[in-house]
């Protein structure tokens, strides 16, 4: 199984235009986005065009993808739900010889986050807040404040009253025990 931390540095190397690191990546979640697309379409034939759509996306968009703390895995997610939502709308407008998709708005299913990638989502929210208690409460403050708050170095440094290197190596060790922890 692969981890998230394996599966975010494949999406940095892909940004990179890796294509090994594009084939490992399909290799370790084309099963799962497949299911995805065939999900919202009901559709074996326009879920595996949708599946190359998606791999085309990922590549083409690596570089967008930043690390938020969530699963990368809802990112890819979100990406092949979106591309089957688009296909089911077009076909519907398709079949129906509308162009506006009027009704059929109605029958789409909804963008929000589905049960699957929720349950990712909070499964991996989970695991980073486990990881999060490990580290001392000093730390975990500075790191809440530096990637989730968006202070800067030098308002944490002083705010815990420590000095700007030293709140550097806060949260460089913290990262690394956070790090190691969700390859555990």
């Amino acid at each position: 199984m692969t981890t998230p931390a394996e599966i975010e540095t494949m999406i940095a190397r892909i940004a990179l235009r890796d294509r090994r690191a594009f084939a490992a990546l399909y290799d370790a979640t084309s099963a799962k986005l497949f299911g995805v697309c065939l999900r919202v379409l009901k559709n074996r034939g326009e879920a595996e065009d949708t599946l190359q759509e998606v791999f085309l996306r990922i590549w083409a968009k690596a570089d967008s993808y930043a690390v938020t703390g969530h699963s990368p895995m809802t990112w890819l997610i979100t990406i092949a739900r979106n591309l089957s939502i688009d296909r089911l709308r077009s076909r519907q407008a398709r079949m129906s010889g509308q162009g506006d998709g009027g009704d059929l708005l109605e029958q789409v299913p909804d963008s929000n986050p589905g049960p699957e990638a929720t349950t990712i989502a909070r499964s991996e929210q989970a695991r980073m807040n486990a990881c999060m208690e490990e580290l001392p409460q000093d730390r975990a403050e500075a790191v809440r404040g530096a990637y989730l708050e968006g202070d800067n170095y030098q308002t944490l440094a002083e705010r815990h009253g420590v000095p700007l290197n030293t709140m550097r190596t806060w949260l460089r060790r913290s990262l690394q025990k956070l790090k190691e922890c969700l390859t555990r």
